[in-house]
């Protein structure tokens, strides 16, 4: 009997490998993105325990200046910090959204191969039942005669 073989599997086979790759671009872009989110969160929290230090050295009896300033300044380089954190993170989001769409194409492409194969194996098994009905209606008239 014989088998399936369908004509364009080098063909979806590329597609698979090509929607592979666009997946793992997708995850590096997914892990930077959480990277970049991760940094400026911790930003901003260094920036709120900034404020809170600065409050409690300027709500003290004796203000120390300098320590004060020095705390404040930290706190002014988290700010830009997070803020240059949130620029980066707005250009890995559209990076990741164009990933995505082509991710998207790209898998769309593979569904129409695997959509052709499962028509073309449908027709192969159609076409093999179809010769197996002729080949048992060949013998049910051999015998019907009286043939071996």
């Amino acid at each position: 009997m014989p088998r399936f073989r369908f004509r364009l599997e080098p063909v979806l086979s590329q597609r698979e490998r090509e929607e592979q790759a666009q997946m793992r671009v997708v995850a590096v872009l997914e892990r930077e993105k959480l990277a970049l989110e991760n940094r400026i969160r911790a930003c901003q929290q260094r920036i709120v325990a900034g404020r809170h230090e600065v409050a409690d050295l300027l709500a003290g009896g004796r203000v120390d200046l300098s320590s004060a300033r020095l705390q404040a300044g930290a706190t002014l380089r988290d700010d830009q910090e997070a803020r240059r954190g949130v620029l980066e993170l707005v250009g890995v989001m559209k990076r990741l959204e164009a990933a995505r769409a082509e991710l998207v194409r790209l898998a769309a492409r593979r569904r129409a191969m695997e959509l052709l194969r499962e028509r073309d194996l449908a027709r192969f098994r159609d076409e093999q039942n179809r010769r197996e009905a002729i080949e048992l209606d060949d013998l049910m008239v051999m015998r019907a005669r009286g043939e071996p």
